[in-house]
C-alpha cells in the first residue's frame, strides 16, 4: 500500500530569491542549504546523457542513479516520478495512483516551467511549483543515491528519506515488470 507522509510546508518553494543562475534555473545549492540537507552537489566533469554514463562517472551501480521524470496530462496536470537506474515507469500504475489520466512525458519547456530546472538536470525536490511526487519503492529502499543537481552537468548525492519527506511523496511500486527504460 502506498505511503504518503505529511509534506514539509517549507519545502514547497526553493529558498532564496528564486532565479539566480545565469540560465534562469533555480539555484538548487540554496535549497539544500536552506533545508539543512545532508546532500552534496557534484560536477563529475563529464557529459552524462544516460543513467549508465552517470553511474560510471560516479562509480556506482545504475540503481543508485535516481531520475526525476515529469509526466503531464492533456489537461495540464503534472506528476513527478522518482525512479532508479534503468527501470521503466509503469505510466498506467501512476495514473491509477494519482487519478491523473493520459499521462505523457512532459516537454522540456514544461519541465522547466514547473520545476525551475532543465530536463536532464531536474532534482527530485525544490521545485518552482508543487506537483505530486511518487518515489518508487526501489528508490525509497536505498539510503542514498545521485539525482539531477539542477543542471545537466551536475548531480546531487541525496538521501532517499529526504526526497520523500521534502516532496511529501507517495512511496509506491511504479516500475513496469519488463524493466525497460523511460
Amino acid at each position: 500500500m502506498p505511503q504518503r507522509p505529511t509534506p514539509d510546508p517549507s519545502a514547497a518553494t526553493p529558498a532564496g530569491d528564486g532565479l539566480t543562475m545565469s540560465d534562469d534555473a533555480l539555484d538548487f545549492a540554496d535549497y539544500i542549504a536552506a533545508h539543512g540537507l545532508q546532500a552534496e552537489i557534484v560536477a563529475p566533469g563529464t557529459h552524462m546523457p544516460t543513467v549508465d554514463t552517470a553511474a560510471a562517472a560516479m562509480g556506482v551501480p545504475p540503481e543508485q542513479i535516481f531520475k526525476s521524470i515529469l509526466f503531464q496530462s492533456p489537461a495540464g496536470r503534472c506528476v513527478m516520478v522518482v525512479a532508479s537506474g534503468n527501470a521503466r515507469v509503469d505510466v498506467r500504475r501512476v495514473e491509477s495512483l494519482t487519478g491523473i489520466v493520459n499521462l505523457k512525458l512532459a516537454k522540456p519547456a514544461v519541465v522547466f516551467a514547473k520545476t525551475g530546472y532543465p530536463a536532464g538536470g531536474t532534482p527530485p525536490v525544490g521545485h518552482r511549483e508543487r506537483v505530486p511526487v511518487i518515489v518508487d519503492t526501489r528508490v525509497a529502499a536505498q539510503p542514498w543515491g545521485y539525482a539531477g543537481g539542477g543542471r545537466a552537468e551536475l548531480l546531487v548525492r541525496i538521501q532517499s528519506a529526504d526526497i520523500v519527506r521534502l516532496a511529501g511523496a507517495m512511496v509506491a511500486d511504479v516500475i513496469a515488470k519488463d524493466h525497460g527504460t523511460m
